[in-house]
């Protein structure tokens, strides 16, 4: 496949294929089209305070009262499982909102509609759409879309991993060079069930004097691309869903970096990590010293 991992195929007829090329430019297309659907809807939801157009009914609440679901969310997992169902229609989804459904083919495609929804809620520019393709659970292609960036990243295994700007400019991504952990810039996540957060907040207080800085952008499929394209050197997190990590581990571990994911589900609290590979022992040692390799229960 040419380096262009944005441009939309010719054609995307039904094909029960697990090409890995091919799974990505379907993630790609799908992602994209869902990206733009998303930032369309943004103002009609979430209108400026003084024009007194009445915002009840946008959000709900999800596993906490600080977890929130938009209208965005649902149209838009339901808008990707449409786009998947017309173009792979033997394949199983599973999406953060609209749970799985099975198939016939042997490819999985693992949806999140918005990552950093709380983000997209306040109009923080950091929430992406994330499409993946795993094949006997394990991702062989995803593409996660940066929103109000435009960005694009894309992998397919053993292809690599790159970015494309709105212009699209295309870029092969690769993890920063580090090689101390003292220096490196580390992003992290929180959940959202009180007893998880209290643990985890521990873990960072922890961990800031042995780094270089934490950052916690709010979506983690952004984080992990932020880890292929070196703006971070690494990325934790306990209890990440399917979802959270399907494409933006792979589109990490295709440029480069050391990747641990969780055997099973969120629910179990188990750590997710994607590190430059320069740092990698060191960094899993120092999750070791602290106890952030045990899992956090919610």
């Amino acid at each position: 496949m040419p380096d262009t991992p944005d441009s939309r195929p010719s054609t995307l007829s039904p094909d029960v294929t697990t090409d890995p090329a091919l799974l990505r430019e379907i993630a790609v297309s799908v992602a994209a089209e869902a990206a733009g659907h998303v930032r369309a809807r943004r103002p009609d939801l979430f209108p400026p305070a003084d024009t007194g157009t009445d915002r009840v009914g946008a959000v709900r609440t999800k596993s906490t009262d600080t977890d929130p679901v938009t209208v965005a969310d649902t149209e838009t997992e339901d808008l990707i499982r449409r786009l998947l169902t017309r173009l792979r229609p033997g394949d199983a989804i599973l999406g953060e909102e609209g749970g799985a459904h099975t198939g016939s083919s042997g490819v999985r495609w693992v949806v999140d509609p918005i990552d950093g929804t709380v983000n997209f809620v306040y109009g923080i520019p950091a929430y992406a759409v994330s499409v993946a393709a795993q094949v006997g659970g394990r991702s062989v292609a995803g593409a996660v879309v940066d929103v109000s960036a435009g960005d694009v990243y894309s992998a397919a295994r053993g292809r690599g991993a790159t970015r494309t700007d709105v212009g699209g400019a295309v870029t092969r991504l690769r993890c920063n060079p580090v090689d101390d952990v003292a220096r490196a810039l580390v992003a992290t996540g929180f959940s959202y069930a009180p007893h998880r957060r209290e643990r985890q907040g521990a873990l960072v207080a922890g961990l800031l004097p042995r780094v270089r800085d934490i950052r916690r952008i709010g979506a983690a499929a952004l984080d992990l691309c932020m880890v292929a394209s070196g703006r971070v050197d690494a990325h934790y997190e306990h209890g990440l869903q399917p979802w959270d990590w399907a494409a933006g581990a792979l589109i990490a571990a295709e440029a480069g970096a050391w990747v641990q994911l969780p055997a099973g589900a969120g629910d179990a609290g188990e750590i997710t990590i994607a590190a430059a590979p320069g740092i990698a022992t060191q960094l899993a040692d120092l999750f070791a010293a602290l106890g952030a390799d045990a899992p956090i229960p919610a």
